[in-house]
């Protein structure tokens, strides 16, 4: 979710004390692919705990002079640390540590939510996002909440049971032992000279001299190492060791020996949550037309344009007629039920086979998951672990448009299983400016295949898996994808383009369907030259990165059948994943898009892309048509209190662009 970095000191006359400020820029830098809407820095030199931050990003930071005078004072610090000078009859000690923030809770507007926190004793950064927070504070009456940040209840709970225990590992193990979610934290104190460092999923690691004398720490190994690499570390510390701290595992290290004493810790129970649907709660409807009446007598009001729910259906399955390419035989027929082959998966033995060349034989990490959060990556990063026995990295690209509830499950999963996340974020704040003024551009001149044009900027999700892959060495990486029910060729569809069979697979559009996509986007950009803006070139990698750049991903549902009640019920089950309260799909739940282009779809089109994966599962036999539209009549629903957030987060006019919607041609 965050980068969060540190390093400690000892005496040692061969470091320079330039190469205190060079190692904070430089881990500054490298943290900011992991959130870059705040950062802030922390120095303890035994006198005191001294703490800059802002909103904003890591470049801005760094020419703040709160920074520069306490990157000063830090350098100074350690020409006391070299010296061996003694502070009242103790060793002077030097330790550091940052962050840099991807916004979950509490709004970077307000500095008290930026890291690092400061609640009474401590001061503590944090990378994941604590579940159960709201719980926790009903739980504890004793504490005091002073922000909207969920690190806050952790480090008070730190504190209070380090008041109670006198012991910081066992502070910190009992505080986790209450957390629910992704939690990887380092932690001053006051009143001790130690630095806690922990992780619930594996993401963090640490380098330590052989002189003993530096050890620094960061949320990936590739920061670390590209830290090395670049500065030339080894150089000035000799050589060092990489050392990943293990999930559920923590360490107390010793600010004037260094010494370490590392500690296990708790881990809290999944709670149990029911789904609002599952409480028999109700969504509010519309209430009917009041009857009119003529001098006392009733008359018949007739509306006699044609509405979306009395367009022609399949009498196999239930999709419309204004389905891109829709035929019907004689019997009422569709041609996607007609061609429909039952899949075939190749089999969790052929999957078996295909993972065991990449199988670590020390428990080092042997697979990258790509993961979204959603219901499918959530299933198969558990999936991997525990059926499949391997070692997953977990991988999300934050590209602006992540629910809240998708980082919230993340959490969940990635906390439970104790599995390392890296997460790369984009340039939030431009990523979001692409897409407001690609809805604006679309606005002008309504065209449903255009809409795939507002998601375009997540397709860089490809490129970086490709990166990860690098950084790490970790050749194998699992997409939870590749299950034909999910299968949306609509999209395509209604660009005119009759899809090819792709196997379920973005990167296996054939050369025809790819430049006849091309040639109608040209069309579409020069009938309509608001989409020559600045979002052009995020556009143009999204489309190279997606349709050109092959691939050799490995496709979990491929090789295994996918059943909508298995994944749901699982990981509800086994991680209390988190539902949407304005609708009872679970599918695209953690994109922020899907609620408005759905509406498009739906208003304009006249189905919505549940429809399309009910009549697959209509098709498998997972449900039977009459199922299939009554689920539909619930799944349409318009998620209004979404689109509303969504036009909040991107930055348009909800209620202009809805009128825009439903005064555009129909094809009903």
């Amino acid at each position: 979710m965050c980068g969060i970095f540190g390093a400690v000191y000892g005496k040692d006359p061969a470091i320079p004390s330039g190469f205190v400020g060079q190692v904070v820029e430089g881990l500054l830098r490298y943290s900011e692919t992991r959130g870059n809407e705040a950062a802030g820095f922390v120095v303890h030199d035994g006198h005191a705990i001294d703490v800059v931050k802002q909103a904003g990003e890591v470049s801005l930071f760094l020419r703040n002079p709160a920074f520069r005078e306490l990157v000063t004072k830090a350098e100074a610090a350690f020409e006391r640390v070299k010296s061996g000078a003694s502070d009242g009859g103790r060793r002077a000690v030097l330790a550091t540590m940052g962050h840099s923030r991807m916004v979950t809770n509490g709004a970077q507007s307000d500095n008290e939510n930026n890291q690092p926190v400061i609640v009474p004793g401590i001061v503590g950064i944090h990378n994941g996002i604590i579940v159960n927070d709201a719980a926790l504070w009903a739980k504890h009456t004793d504490l005091a909440r002073r922000y909207d940040v969920d690190t806050e209840v952790m480090l008070q709970l730190v504190r209070k049971f380090l008041d109670r225990t006198n012991d910081v590992g066992e502070a910190v193990r009992l505080a986790f032992g209450e957390l629910f979610g992704a939690a990887s934290t380092a932690i001053f104190f006051d009143d001790r000279r130690e630095i806690a460092l922990a992780t619930n999923t594996g993401s963090l690691f640490t380098i330590r001299n052989a002189r003993g004398t530096f050890v620094a720490f960061a949320s990936e190994r590739f920061i670390l190492q590209e830290l090395v690499a670049t500065m030339g570390i080894e150089r000035v510390v000799g050589p060092v060791q990489y050392r990943p701290i293990r999930a559920k595992t923590g360490l107390v290290l010793d600010l004037e020996t260094l010494a370490e004493r590392p500690f296990e810790l708790l881990q809290a129970p999944v709670p149990r949550t029911s789904a609002w649907w599952e409480l028999g709660a109700q969504r509010a409807e519309p209430q009917p037309v009041p009857e009119q009446r003529l001098n006392g007598a009733s008359i018949a009001i007739v509306d006699r344009s044609k509405k979306r729910r009395e367009v022609r259906r399949c009498v196999k399955c239930i999709l419309p007629e204004t389905y891109p390419f829709m035929r019907f035989d004689a019997q009422g027929v569709c041609a996607y039920c007609r061609r429909w082959k039952t899949i075939q998966p190749k089999g969790k033995e052929a999957l078996l086979k295909a993972v065991e060349p990449y199988r670590s034989k020390d428990g080092s990490p042997d697979v990258i998951v790509a993961f979204s959060g959603g219901r499918d990556s959530a299933f198969g990063l558990n999936y991997v672990k525990k059926e499949l026995g391997m070692n997953p990295v977990a991988f999300t690209l934050d590209w602006g448009l992540v629910t809240d509830l998708a980082r919230r499950n993340q959490a969940r999963i990635c906390g439970t299983l104790g599995v390392e996340h890296i997460l790369r974020s984009a340039d939030i704040a431009a990523k979001r400016r692409y897409v407001r003024k690609n809805v604006e551009a679309w606005l002008k001149k309504p065209d449903v295949g255009m809409v795939t044009l507002f998601t375009a900027g997540d397709k860089e999700f490809y490129h970086y898996a490709r990166q990860i892959r690098k950084e790490t060495g970790i050749k194998l990486v699992i997409f939870c994808t590749g299950n034909m029910i999910e299968d949306t060729p609509y999209k395509t569809g209604l660009c005119g383009i009759d899809e090819d069979d792709h196997g379920m697979t973005l990167t296996g559009l054939s050369f025809r369907n790819e430049m006849a996509l091309l040639w109608y986007y040209f069309r579409n950009y020069v009938r309509n030259p608001a989409y020559f803006n600045e979002s052009l070139w995020d556009t143009f990698k999204a489309y190279y990165y997606t349709f050109v750049q092959k691939d050799d991903f490995l496709y979990l549902f491929h090789y295994l059948p996918w059943r909508e009640e298995e994944i749901v019920g699982t990981i509800r089950r086994e991680f209390d994943w988190e539902v949407a309260t304005d609708t009872q799909t679970t599918w695209r739940i953690g994109d922020g898009t899907a609620p408005f282009y759905n509406y498009i779809y739906q208003t304009i089109a006249g189905f919505g892309e549940d429809e399309v994966m009910l009549s697959n599962m209509v098709r498998e036999g997972h449900m039977t048509r009459e199922q299939a539209l009554e689920r539909a009549k619930e799944l349409n629903k318009p998620r209004f209190p979404s689109i509303r957030e969504y036009g909040q987060i991107v930055g348009f006019n909800v209620e202009e662009a809805l009128k825009v919607i439903n005064a555009a041609p129909k094809l009903y």
